[in-house]
């Protein structure tokens, strides 16, 4: 591979092999030579719920959840991956900025994994998009690569509708329409011709 997919779509094709991915959208946080690292975007952790969250983390009282901004009240926490699985990792817009903390992934996406982004949130001062993942999903060297060769993963570009929507249940199919494939038209099988 020429380049690095940072910012990019990883889309989980049907030969995944993989359950914990199937049918998965990652989005690309970081790539190189030494490994990859993504947010899992579209799997919701169903029994999580970030105001929870915002009390066990000592950031609000219990009381004060019901004076969460909605956009917070109502966020669903994602399933980000199977690596660090306690450990919250925050892809926002870019109009919120901790310096030493928020790592700028293109120019629509970034990523903040400390508490401080979090108790931003909760007083309405976050950023004006943002996803809360508790995970992420990680490649050694090599080891990403080797998955898309063998059929594994699609890349595509990235969209911010599509990483922040509100539908996690539909993230899969839209980023596949959006580079013009129809899901339900892929095979299992790689080839070559």
């Amino acid at each position: 591979m020429a380049a690095y997919l940072d910012g990019q779509l990883l889309l989980a094709m049907p030969g995944m092999g993989d359950e914990r991915f199937e049918r998965t959208v990652i989005y690309l946080c970081a790539h190189s030579a030494e490994g990859a690292m993504g947010i899992v975007i579209n799997k919701p952790s169903g029994d999580v719920k970030l105001p929870d969250l915002l009390v066990q983390l000592e950031i609000i009282p219990a009381e004060e959840t019901i004076r969460l901004p909605a956009r917070v009240g109502d966020m669903k926490v994602m399933m980000g991956g199977p690596v660090e699985t306690t450990r919250g990792f925050v892809l926002h817009s870019p109009d919120f900025f901790l310096d030493q903390s928020t790592l700028p992934i293109d120019g629509d996406i970034c990523l903040t994994a400390t508490v401080d982004i979090l108790r931003a949130m909760a007083r309405g001062r976050g950023p004006d998009r943002a996803m809360f993942a508790l995970g992420y999903a990680g490649w050694g060297a090599g080891q990403l690569e080797t998955e898309i060769q063998k059929n594994g993963w699609l890349s595509c570009p990235a969209d911010p509708d599509i990483v922040f929507g509100a539908s996690a249940e539909t993230k899969y199919e839209s980023a596949f329409r959006k580079i013009g494939v129809d899901p339900a038209m892929l095979s299992p099988v790689a080839g070559n011709a």
